[in-house]
């Protein structure tokens, strides 16, 4: 159960609450396929496709799986697409924090992004994932409790389910595209920027690794799907009662409704939950996020070049100052930016165009080698920058992602792996 919670809670944070309310007041369930729908789909995928192989391999880090099937050299590059992509997801998680505080106090976004940081760093940096696990598990029922309950409030409000749905235009429970092929692409492309970006990311890998047995992290992935998908229409619910009972509240930044809703119209009991229930959710997915590249940047970067001249206890110390830095970089990026729903999306396009297929083609794929997978990396993020810049009607993701995946064949067959790998050991094999 506390693996499962700490697996729910690694999702659940600020784009579900914040970003996904807001996306689907605008644009209705077609609009949150990314999230909560993709983000469910990546749990569930990662339980039947690459938790039990990954488990038994006995990992650090997702970079040792690159470094053992692949060679160090491969896990030095992959590593370097690993870490810079949470930079985004924590700014977008601290974005939130700031926001909640600046609707609470007043206190200038920034003042709360900026105190928010200092004491998620703080406990991340004296605890590291014990205590991460251990203030998921209540985290995980403030969290469910609040929405539970305001949900509940509000829905009787508003006259019941049935009538908040009633008042809705049926458009917006479209959740299939229509038969063009663009949006068709769209479509996928959605449902893939976390449902596919986000499996070879480290917080959730730590988080099932972290579990007491194979069977307990693949039930830990299934479990948390399941609870995260059916928690996150609690928010969307949640967003069509505002728009029923007081529309005025979605004036200027749609992200704010719900707690500008909250603080005007529920009693103090109900603000307590539903705050304290964000915030704890929030906290949760931060500090996931910051352990996470930096476990990737002292084990996969550090260490392989510089191992001989650090005792353990220096390389624990790196890693909570590796914490600071990636804390640190994305308060000034949370600073600059305020989208939270594009924050987190952009990270798991990153990840997805370089390493979701070197990850899935090195466990299923026998001829996978070290030369496809550094191959498939760059291009595929080369390529995602060149369809960015040269913009197109395409989602730029599509042909990174298949050129990422040509070049890994390509790549392979060209550049044999220069030993055996065993996929039932998953061990190479001099």
């Amino acid at each position: 159960m506390l693996s499962s919670a700490a697996m729910f809670a690694t999702w659940f944070g600020s784009e579900t609450v914040f970003g996904a309310s807001s996306e689907f007041l605008r644009g209705g369930l077609y609009g949150v396929i990314e999230d909560p729908f993709g983000a469910a789909l990546c749990l569930l995928l990662f339980g039947l496709f690459f938790a039990r192989k990954l488990y038994t391999m006995n990992l650090l880090t997702l970079g040792d799986y690159f470094k053992i099937r692949f060679g160090k050299r491969t896990e030095l590059v992959a590593s370097v697409f690993l870490a810079p992509p949470y930079v985004g997801y924590i700014a977008a998680q601290l974005v939130a924090m700031g926001l909640i505080l600046n609707v609470i106090t007043g206190l200038p976004v920034w003042q709360g992004v900026v105190g928010s940081a200092v004491v998620v760093t703080l406990y991340t940096y004296v605890g590291g994932m014990w205590a991460i696990s251990l203030t998921d598990f209540i985290q995980s029922i403030i969290i469910i409790t609040g929405l539970v309950v305001l949900a509940v409030i509000l829905g009787n409000k508003a006259g019941g389910v049935q009538a908040v749905l009633a008042a809705t235009p049926p458009e917006h429970f479209r959740f299939l595209p229509r038969p063009d092929a663009r949006e068709i692409v769209a479509y996928i492309a959605a449902w893939s920027v976390l449902g596919l970006g986000s499996l070879p990311s480290q917080d959730v890998f730590q988080r099932a690794m972290s579990s007491s047995s194979v069977r307990t992290a693949v039930w830990s992935c299934y479990i948390s799907a399941g609870l995260y998908l059916t928690i996150a229409m609690l928010p969307l619910f949640i967003s069509l009662c505002t728009q029923h009972l007081y529309p005025e509240q979605l004036a200027g930044d749609t992200q704010l409704a719900l707690p500008r809703m909250v603080l005007t119209h529920t009693p103090r009991v109900v603000q307590i939950l539903f705050f304290g229930s964000l915030l704890s959710a929030i906290m949760s997915t931060t500090s996931s996020a910051i352990l996470a590249p930096a476990a990737i940047f002292s084990e996969n970067m550090v260490k392989p070049v510089l191992g001989h001249r650090f005792s353990d206890k220096q390389f624990l110390l790196l890693t909570r100052l590796s914490i600071v830095l990636f804390s640190t970089v994305a308060t000034v990026m949370a600073c600059m930016r305020s989208n939270i729903y594009e924050l987190v999306g952009e990270s798991s396009i990153l990840s997805l165009v370089s390493l979701f297929v070197p990850l899935t083609l090195g466990l299923y794929w026998r001829r996978a080698s070290g030369g496809g997978a550094l191959l498939s990396m760059v291009t595929g993020m080369v390529t995602w920058i060149i369809f960015e810049v040269y913009e197109t009607s395409w989602p730029s993701l599509v042909p990174a992602t298949l050129v990422s995946l040509i070049a890994m064949v390509a790549g392979s067959l060209l550049w044999p792996q220069q030993y055996e790998y065993d996929q039932d050991r998953t061990q190479p094999v001099e």
